[in-house]
């Protein structure tokens, strides 16, 4: 017992900079308060002692802000950073050395009984305010971005964002694509965010489409120089340069919009 709680407490030292010292991470960490209460209801809830068990989880809710339900199953160096709003549903399994932040939901779906909660692999990292819901995985060396919501499996060494989620960056890997970048400069337009590890799904919809225009380009320019050598005399001229100023409004321009709003206010209406 005393070897799993130092390493509980050295878990603390390899995931927070704050941390100072056993004695302040012993008596000053509601995560790892929530973590031993859970391992008694855990142990109580296996041996069919349910009242009890809910009892404990109750009481540790209570004094940590964090709900585990002791049906949930937890592996070793579970971290919980500050904690506040977690809930872990009774379904849920955990790997080892999984980290969550606060108001984070392993939720469920569905009233039916069995398996309803998300399972995590090892060395899984989720986000503050993130939703996982359902019988989902969240394979080994997964993350969840901060106040996503998830409701599919999510790969191992994967990033999960937004709602709901979706995965942005595969097994880790960065791939570099040349020809988004060669379109982006031809159209004036910042390549840099639209790179296919980025983590924005908007900004990847948009690296998606330079990469539709840069394919219709060459497809067009291979049609014209074909009916140039056929004799006919078409796309003579170039595709003009769009940059980004043409698309934003003149300082002077928008001051006197805004000032003619303000003057056509009428206070009554």
């Amino acid at each position: 017992m005393f070897s799993r709680i130092k390493e509980d407490i050295n878990s603390v030292f390899d995931r927070d900079p704050a941390a100072r010292n056993s004695f302040e991470v012993l008596t000053n960490y509601p995560g790892l308060h929530a973590v031993w209460f859970h391992r008694v209801s855990h142990k109580l809830w296996k041996r069919d002692w349910k009242w009890l068990a809910r009892s404990i989880s109750t009481f540790s809710r209570w004094l940590t802000g964090i709900e585990i339900h002791p049906g949930a199953t937890i592996g070793r160096r579970f971290f919980i950073d500050h904690g506040m709003g977690i809930v872990i549903g009774g379904t849920a399994e955990i790997g080892d050395d999984v980290t969550l932040y606060q108001g984070v939901t392993l939720g469920g779906t569905s009233w039916k009984e069995g398996k309803r909660h998300p399972t995590l692999g090892n060395n899984v990292v989720i986000g503050a305010g993130a939703k996982v819901l359902g019988p989902i995985t969240i394979g080994d060396g997964g993350k969840v971005g901060s106040n996503s919501v998830v409701v599919k499996d999510v790969p191992a060494n994967s990033t999960a964002v937004g709602i709901p989620g979706k995965i942005v960056n595969t097994n880790g890997k960065k791939q570099h694509n040349g020809a988004r970048d060669e379109v982006a400069k031809k159209y004036g337009f910042d390549a840099y965010a639209v790179s296919e590890d980025n983590p924005d799904p908007v900004a990847k919809a948009i690296g998606r489409l330079l990469d539709h225009i840069h394919l219709m380009d060459n497809k067009v320019g291979d049609l014209c120089k074909e009916v140039n050598n056929l004799g006919g005399n078409v796309c003579d001229k170039e595709l003009p340069e769009l940059r980004i100023g043409e698309f934003v409004e003149d300082e002077q321009k928008a001051a006197a919009r805004r000032m003619k709003t303000v003057e056509s206010f009428d206070p009554k209406i």
